[in-house]
């Protein structure tokens, strides 16, 4: 800590000097120069003082548990069919219509489902509900 304190000390002692330099003669390169570099010692030693704050509040932090988020512990209270519908491992949440396996190696649309499929099948249909054949044969 010593060590901020000089490097701050003298980058503020020097960017003073060289602010002075350049407000008497703002069209000197060298004093812009001068005061830019001042300046960027300044950002240098205010990082590091940043970074030792930071320290400090990691070291203070570490003997406080962080504590767990409530919408990710009521999925460790969950059941496990309802966990599992967490985790990702239904790939066809969400997708009405879709057939689904029964266990009987058929495939079927879920009852809640089969209102669906009939509005999407009903849009699908030609305008004048024609299918193709002729009126009246």
């Amino acid at each position: 800590m010593e060590d901020v304190n000089k490097r701050l000390k003298e980058a503020t002692e020097q960017c003073l000097i060289a602010h002075d330099a350049w407000i008497g003669n703002k069209k000197d390169s060298a004093a812009r120069e001068s005061l830019m570099d001042a300046v960027h010692e300044l950002r240098k030693v205010a990082a590091r003082m940043e970074i030792e704050i930071a320290i400090s509040e990691r070291d203070q932090m570490a003997s406080k548990p962080i504590p767990i988020p409530s919408h990710r512990s009521k999925r460790k209270q969950s059941s496990g069919d309802d966990a599992a519908a967490h985790n990702g491992d239904d790939d066809n949440r969400g997708n009405k219509g879709q057939p689904t396996d029964d266990n009987s190696g058929k495939l079927s649309i879920s009852s809640s489902d089969q209102g669906s499929s009939a509005r999407q099948a009903r849009r699908r249909r030609a305008p004048g509900g024609g299918g193709g054949k002729p009126s009246g044969d």
